[in-house]
């Protein structure tokens, strides 16, 4: 074992043990509201600390590898990561506190009722592991290039020590030990701008940025506003983040943790760029990028410093990974467990989410085995998956009352469902895809497209002239009708610079705005299932964890 590997297992397992000590002293709250949402006590100071070891840790390690492989372009992963905290800070916070949201599963279900909430939590619920994998995968590699321990067997490490302290705490616990690693992140951020600073030297850095580093690839356009229109779509069902902002007090608290952690995040995309980029100078060649930048900072500083490195890995893909297996397996513990069985106490449904979390767990160990070369690919395929799946959803739970329980339930199939079939098509390639178009835009598009059509085919509205009554669905119809011909009209020249699949969408947006405008409708109503509220009303909670206390300016 190298002086660099002893350091990191000695710091890891102190680290860890310091962790699972904290999270089980950590109350988790009277009931389920105590379970899932901390009680609703977070400051925003330990919002802003949480939403970093969430974001800008996984967002380092990602940008670490695309950087490796592609340069400076790496950063852009960073930038769309900052917008969507931004966006979600701004726009859905205010709302979703009043609403008293938790999952995005279960704003579904309580629009369109037990089947809805069923399916959107069993894939809410899976894809998570997918998001957790990634930056244990990285930690993985690091122990890989250190002590040559395999990196499953790593993998499974790291899966059961995200369970150890997850498990009792709840919410609470998830708190102050996601506080506790954006410590260790900080500090691991600084000892990589000294690696670099020893080797290669600001110098070769700067000659990095115009002639990239031989054997490295470019992040094409497609890629790129893949990133970006996951990460802005995604600010409607990043329910990890919602879940931890809801346990703020007030929106305007939530609000405020979130703006404080996309201005911490930044930096770390930085960082993580300039990282890669030394990396490939250094250590070209490696087929896997992070066990190139392991390499890397070990050659580069004294052990016990490369050791505070590799610790912050370590934080990284537990501060990403265990509010991913705890929102997913809040989905599947109190959404599916309840669409099953809607009698069910406060006590089952804690219950059945610490289940959860162990299935949970042992599909992040699979999911690790299938691929471990690409963590950012994880991501992504996450991301399509849950995205297509639910986007349509929680638009209609949102704004549109129109749509119909049956329209859900084909939306939620055909969008997942598309983008596995999108994907296997493009043989499962990170960066080429069946016809050039990624497959969030196909999922999302087919998911769009089923739940206007299927609601208009069951609702039989007066469609024609409904938007012809209505100037702004004619405006927005008629802007929809003029994408679509500019992109019959010039395909040759968007397809090839990955706009086609972004076009489809925006032109199907379009379209289907026109159609909410026109026939906005009225709330369906559904055996079993609970009315949103509205802005300035109180609706009566169906379940325990929704019964929050509110405070003067909690709907702030």
């Amino acid at each position: 074992m190298s002086a660099a590997g002893a350091w990191t297992v000695g710091l890891a397992l102190a680290w860890t043990v310091f962790l699972v000590g904290l999270g089980r002293r950590t109350s988790p709250g009277a009931g389920a509201d105590g379970y899932f949402v901390g009680g609703r006590g977070v400051t925003p100071v330990a919002l802003a600390a949480s939403v970093t070891a969430l974001f800008g840790g996984s967002s380092f390690i990602a940008i670490s590898e695309l950087a490796y492989r592609s340069g400076v372009p790496a950063l852009w992963y960073g930038v769309a990561v900052v917008l969507q905290v931004v966006l979600i800070a701004l726009v859905l916070v205010g709302p979703l506190h009043r609403r008293l949201v938790v999952t995005v599963s279960g704003l579904v279900g309580d629009r369109y009722g037990r089947a809805a909430r069923a399916v959107a939590g069993l894939i809410t619920g899976v894809t998570f592991p997918m998001w957790s994998v990634a930056t244990a995968i990285a930690f993985a590699s690091a122990l890989h290039a250190l002590l040559g321990v395999p990196i499953g067997v790593a993998v499974v490490l790291t899966a059961l020590l995200l369970l150890a302290y997850v498990w009792v705490g709840g919410m609470r616990s998830l708190i102050v030990t996601q506080v506790a690693n954006a410590l260790a992140i900080g500090v691991m951020a600084v000892v990589g701008l000294v690696a670099v600073l020893r080797a290669p030297g600001p110098a070769a850095l700067a000659a990095a940025v115009t002639a990239p580093p031989p054997g490295t690839g470019t992040v094409g356009l497609p890629l790129v506003l893949a990133w970006f229109g996951t990460f802005v779509v995604n600010v409607l069902l990043a329910q990890a983040t919602f879940q931890m902002a809801m346990s703020c007090r007030s929106a305007r608290a939530g609000r405020d943790g979130l703006l404080g952690a996309a201005a911490l995040v930044l930096p770390l995309a930085v960082v993580g760029t300039v990282l890669g980029v030394a990396a490939a100078l250094v250590v070209p060649g490696e087929r896997l990028g992070l066990v190139a930048v392991a390499q890397f900072v070990a050659g580069a500083v004294p052990a016990p410093v490369a050791g505070l490195f590799f610790l912050g890995i370590w934080a990284c893909a537990l501060g990403w990974g265990a509010p991913c297996q705890f929102s997913g397996a809040t989905s599947l513990g109190r959404d599916v467990g309840r669409a099953l069985r809607p009698v069910a106490s406060e006590d089952d449904v804690v219950r059945w989410t610490r289940r959860a979390l162990v299935g949970l767990t042992v599909l992040m160990v699979g999911f690790a085995l299938l691929r471990t070369e690409q963590s950012a690919w994880w991501n992504v395929l996450a991301w399509t998956l849950r995205n297509g799946a639910t986007l349509a959803p929680v638009l209609a739970a949102l704004l549109w009352p129109l749509a119909t329980r049956g329209a859900v339930l084909a939306a939620l199939g055909a969008g997942f469902g598309s983008g596995l079939v999108w994907y296997q098509l493009g043989g499962w390639e990170p960066a080429s895809f069946h016809l050039g178009i990624h497959p969030v835009w196909v999922g999302m598009s087919a998911n769009l497209t089923v739940l206007v059509v299927v609601t208009l085919a069951q609702r039989r509205p007066p469609l024609v002239r409904a938007v012809a009554a209505r100037p702004a669905a004619t405006t927005l119809a008629g802007a929809g009708v003029v994408v679509t011909a500019l992109l019959v009209a010039r395909w040759d020249v968007v397809h090839p610079v990955g706009l086609a699949g972004p076009g489809v969408l925006v032109a199907l947006g379009l379209l289907g705005a026109a159609v909410v405008r026109a026939v906005p409708g009225e709330p369906p109503t559904v055996p079993g299932a609970r009315p949103p509220a509205v802005a300035g009303t109180t609706t009566p909670p169906s379940t325990s964890v929704d019964r929050a206390v509110t405070t003067p300016g909690s709907a702030s």
